[in-house]
């Protein structure tokens, strides 16, 4: 009985044997050749919804510095492409036509003054003179009553109390009139401290100062040409569209709360600015189907600047739980989209997927493969369902002998 068990197990080992040598004359046949490939798993990952457009950097205002005087320019203060404070010195103008008009404006005042307080004094005298007048002819009134005075000497004393009255209401006027000319005078006065003032040119706003376009010692006229131009660069402005469909979504959520905006610029990706969206215009453009959106950046490191081209990613709202792989896992066939998932014995399986959004370098797989699944990210030309594969670094596919 136990010859029977020792030739059976004998048996089982040559099979085995057999299995295993099959197996490497397999392996190492010409037409299966084991393929270097890279690998990545598919994640589940949370992904925004982006819009990824092309924008314009815009400064957040722009002021045109313009002299509101005419006279000398004598001095610039700042130096082209400046950065600027708001109320720092940009010119002067020569001052000295302003400092006499002012002095002759004052002047004028302190005269004003002076002639009011005399015609105020002559107003006094004028008020005494019409009560002495009005006690005159009353008591004069009162005597030709009885008798103790002719008419002629009442009719004179009513005379001198008309004319004193009349010269009252004449100094009231005099009074009146140096008023009106004194404030006149205190507004030329406050207009000449005014234009005295503007011969120093500060910056309206804290900016950007651009090319210089008028040198001193020229004669400039009153609200002519701009002297200098100011853009505000921080915060800044990034101008961008998308498509009209998307119109709807967004406004939806910036209702809620403030959409984030990222840009970078094209010439070096990996710098990045953030910040939100500031105004969604009140028109879609017809003849492009798309709505104008304005995003609003701090910009504090000066990184952006107008008139840039920047790449534009509007983010609203995310898909939860999505299943994530490598854009460059996904490839395109007769049939369509496709991937090669790693089985468990080391081969490769086609698999058609359908693919979502893409971000970044990931893309959104809807549906073909499940999250914890390897899929190839390199190495695509030399694979066919059922081949053989081992993994090796990303970038050392083709570099040399593996």
């Amino acid at each position: 009985m136990s010859r029977i068990y020792i030739a059976l197990f004998c048996v089982c080992l040559a099979l085995l044997s057999g299995c295993k040598q099959a197996q490497t004359r397999q392996a190492q046949r010409p037409g299966m050749p084991v393929v270097p490939v890279s690998v990545a798993k598919a994640e589940r990952e949370s992904v925004p919804t982006e819009l990824r457009v092309v924008g314009t950097v815009e400064a957040s205002e722009v002021v045109q510095v313009k002299s509101q005087i005419a006279g000398q320019l004598l001095r610039v203060c700042f130096t082209e492409g400046q950065q600027v404070s708001q109320g720092e010195l940009l010119f002067q103008i020569d001052p000295q036509p302003y400092q006499d008009a002012l002095r002759q404006a004052e002047a004028a005042v302190e005269r004003d003054r002076a002639q009011i307080v005399q015609a105020e004094a002559a107003a006094v005298r004028d008020t005494a003179q019409v009560k002495y007048a009005e006690v005159d002819a009353a008591r004069q009134n009162e005597l030709h009553k009885e008798e103790l005075a002719s008419r002629m000497q009442a009719d004179q004393a009513n005379t001198t109390l008309d004319v004193s009255r009349a010269t009252e209401r004449a100094t009231q006027a005099t009074v009146a009139t140096a008023r009106a000319t004194l404030a006149a005078d205190v507004a030329a006065a406050a207009r000449a401290k005014l234009d005295l003032s503007r011969c120093d040119i500060r910056a309206p706003i804290a900016g950007r100062t651009g090319n210089l376009l008028v040198h001193a010692g020229n004669l400039i006229k009153e609200n002519d040409a701009a002297l200098v131009i100011i853009h505000r660069v921080a915060p800044i402005f990034v101008n961008f569209s998308v498509p009209e469909r998307h119109l709807s979504a967004i406004r939806r959520l910036s209702a809620a709360g403030n959409l984030p905006v990222h840009v970078s610029l094209r010439s070096d990706p990996n710098h990045h600015a953030a910040g939100h969206l500031a105004v969604i215009d009140n028109t879609v453009d017809t003849a492009t189907g798309t709505i104008h959106l304005k995003a609003t950046l701090p910009n504090s490191d000066g990184l952006l600047w107008p008139g840039q081209f920047v790449d534009t990613v509007l983010t609203l709202d995310t898909i939860q739980n999505a299943t994530v792989v490598p854009a460059e896992a996904v490839q395109a066939g007769q049939q369509g989209e496709f991937v090669y998932v790693v089985k468990a014995d080391n081969t490769v399986e086609l698999r058609p997927v359908a693919s979502g959004r893409a971000f970044g370098r990931s893309m959104v797989i809807d549906k073909g493969v499940a999250p914890g699944e390897t899929v190839v990210t390199d190495g695509h030309l030399r694979l066919f369902p059922g081949a053989p594969i081992r993994t090796v670094d990303p970038g050392k596919i083709g570099s040399g002998p593996l």
